[in-house]
């Protein structure tokens, strides 16, 4: 019996998350009420907080679902990257684009927080999420360039925190870009994009500490 009323809290909880992932994307974050969620998953409120303390836990909970784009270069290991710093970042780049075009869930998701998710005080715990993200996928991006340079793979002179700026912000831009407006085949140009972002960092003389 215990064993069953765990399964079916967890089933539950997923019920609620799908709800959740639905409710956001149609409203956005913050109009929804969880006893909006509650309905759609046919719940109660209560059993909303039993898994859940707020929205932002909700929100949370969404995120952990799945690794998002930010979270997916912040994972790799030093073990993984220090041999080749460069093919682990590209690679990195090709996964996210081919995941998030074949993943509905992870689409969704991205979706919402793209478009979907407002800055406002009430979302804060959700916004600083979304920034811890980020901050970590650019700190480990830059220490994969600086280490790509002092391999050489990268140019010498490569001033990567300049470049770790804009290869970020054009990573994040298509997938941003691709979901407002899913009109080419993002999983087909994964490695086009990915290559030319490596192109960028190898070719342009506007990324040298030389240039300024």
């Amino acid at each position: 019996m215990a064993k069953r009323t765990k399964e079916e809290a967890l089933e539950t909880r997923e019920r609620l998350l799908d709800a959740a992932l639905e409710v956001f994307s149609d409203r956005g974050v913050s109009r929804p009420s969880l006893t909006d969620v509650a309905e759609l998953a046919g719940a109660t409120r209560g059993a909303v907080y039993g898994h859940f303390c707020n929205k932002a836990d909700l929100f949370t909970a969404l995120c952990d679902r799945v690794l998002l784009p930010m979270e997916t270069i912040a994972e790799m290991t030093d073990a993984e990257a220090e041999h080749a710093p460069l093919e682990r970042l590209k690679a990195s780049w090709i996964y996210v684009f081919r995941d998030v075009a074949s993943n509905p869930k992870v689409r969704l998701l991205l979706e919402i927080i793209f478009q979907k998710c407002e800055m406002l005080e009430e979302n804060g715990a959700i916004v600083r999420r979304m920034q811890q993200g980020r901050a970590e996928a650019v700190a480990h991006t830059l220490k994969l360039l600086d280490k790509a340079v002092e391999k050489g793979q990268l140019p010498a002179d490569l001033d990567t925190e300049a470049a770790v700026v804009l290869v970020h912000a054009a990573f994040i831009g298509v997938l941003s870009d691709w979901i407002f407006r899913p009109e080419f085949d993002l999983s087909a140009r994964a490695e086009p994009y990915a290559q030319a972002l490596i192109d960028m960092l190898t070719l342009s003389p506007a990324l040298r500490r030389t240039a300024e």
